[in-house]
């Protein structure tokens, strides 16, 4: 039964995932690109491209966002501030002044931080990194500027790029038609004492979804309570794992159903999958913890572990919905905010670590991991340890959905407060220590 029933979740995955971009934890999240033509030149005009990450916890990790489009008619970039082009292609037609980039589909990336001056502008060079919404919003846009020749010179002649795409830095993200706006952009100089207008002003929206970006969870979900454990079955990566050693391998394709097609412990995205053979073989795994019953009070402990040998993770973020969370009154260790993503009930918080202290969760090793513990106030109406109540219903690690163990293996927990216990036996000891001739 065990058997089949590990078989059946494994083949509905795909399907869980297939709904699409819609997150019900972030309903709205998106990024959108926004278009803005600021001036013009002779065989064309100058842009600013802003990309705006409106995603309340999902963000985009180094090697950064990778932007692209395919050119409506034959334009080329002059060329770029605050990022470059991937690749110049054919310029052979052009004598005396190179284009950056004459390839009908470019690519654009960001700069790396400390790039230099004259090459740099607003929003730019932090290597294509883009902070959550809720997280960082000041870090949640990146921006460059274009200068496009052999193009429209008015607002009648100028055509938009089409079928535009972002990496991140792999698939993931689908992009709609690029829409033009009925009022353009207005800008303000930093004094505000003056304000301006783009010209044409479109927007293009990028939203995404786990099943095409992962053909397969990269997180594990374990729980536990007091000292029962329960660990997800998943499908086992038996490539380099000897007898269910610890010892990292290397997973190639058709071995590795989690890390892809992997050469040299680097996947294709240039990602190092190096990762420590566990039953799970997740490189994320978050545990959480019922470690105290109080008798107005409950705790949890949760602590998300790195198995991957070649990755730090920057940033990190941690996503859990739970009906108590409108009750918690203290976390230790990890930055909070509540999503409410309903707007009704604050029941799903994002956590992320402390900067300069855990906000980088480092590679498999004894400092691999991240703690913190949370204390919720019991709602009598509501609080059991029944039936997994005390587990939560969701989690997600850096915006992708954690594999969760199936209802029937939650852990059976003791509905009675453990703190009344010791309240009755310690004052027992106490007595029997101060009368020993009782």
């Amino acid at each position: 039964y065990s058997e089949t029933r590990k078989h059946f979740y494994f083949l509905l995955f795909p399907v869980l995932f297939s709904a699409g971009a819609y997150d019900p934890l972030d309903p709205t999240g998106n990024i959108t690109i926004r278009w803005d033509v600021r001036s013009w030149v002779p065989d064309g005009y100058v842009a600013e491209v802003s990309l705006f990450n409106y995603q309340q916890y999902r963000h985009i990790q180094p090697p950064g966002w990778k932007l692209g489009w395919v050119w409506s008619k034959k334009e080329v970039i002059w060329y770029v501030q605050g990022g470059q082009a991937t690749e110049q292609g054919d310029c052979s037609k052009f004598k005396e002044i190179i284009p950056h980039s004459c390839k009908v589909n470019p690519e654009i990336v960001d700069l790396l931080p400390g790039a230099p001056y004259n090459r740099q502008r607003a929003n730019c060079c932090k290597g294509g990194v883009l902070s959550s919404l809720a997280q960082d919003p000041a870090n949640a846009v990146a921006s460059f500027e274009v200068s496009v020749g052999r193009s429209g010179t008015t607002t009648k002649t100028l055509e938009l790029p089409v079928n535009f795409t972002l990496k991140a830095p792999g698939p993931g993200y689908t992009c709609g038609p690029a829409t033009k706006l009925d009022e353009p952009t207005k800008f303000t100089t930093p004094d505000g004492s003056r304000k301006s207008q783009a010209h044409m002003t479109w927007t293009v929206t990028c939203t995404y979804s786990q099943f095409l970006a992962l053909r397969y969870p990269t997180c594990c979900l374990s729980l536990s309570a007091f000292y029962s454990d329960t660990f997800v079955s998943c499908p086992k990566c038996s490539c380099g794992c000897q007898d269910n050693s610890t010892k990292p391998g290397i997973c190639v394709e058709g071995n590795s159903p989690y890390l892809g097609s992997v050469m040299n412990g680097q996947d294709k995205n240039g990602l190092a999958s190096l990762v420590q053979c566990t039953t799970h073989m997740c490189p994320i795994r978050v545990h959480w913890h019922v470690k105290a019953n109080y008798k107005e009070y409950w705790r949890v402990k949760i602590t998300v572990t790195n198995f991957n040998y070649g990755m730090n993770y920057s940033q990190w973020n941690l996503v859990a919905q739970h009906p108590n969370f409108n009750s918690l009154t203290s976390i230790t260790s990890f930055n909070y905010t509540a999503l409410n993503p309903y707007g009704l009930m604050n029941d799903t918080a994002l956590l992320w670590g402390i900067r300069h202290y855990n906000d980088y969760l480092l590679t498999a090793g004894p400092d691999g991991y991240v703690q913190s513990e949370l204390l919720f106030r019991k709602d009598p109406s509501t609080f059991t340890l029944r039936a997994g109540w005390a587990f939560p219903r969701r989690v997600y690690f850096n915006g992708d959905k954690c594999v969760t163990p199936p209802p029937d293996a939650y852990p059976w927990l003791p509905n009675a407060s453990t703190k009344s216990t010791i309240s009755v036996i310690v004052p027992l000891v106490l007595w029997m220590l101060a009368n020993p001739y009782f």
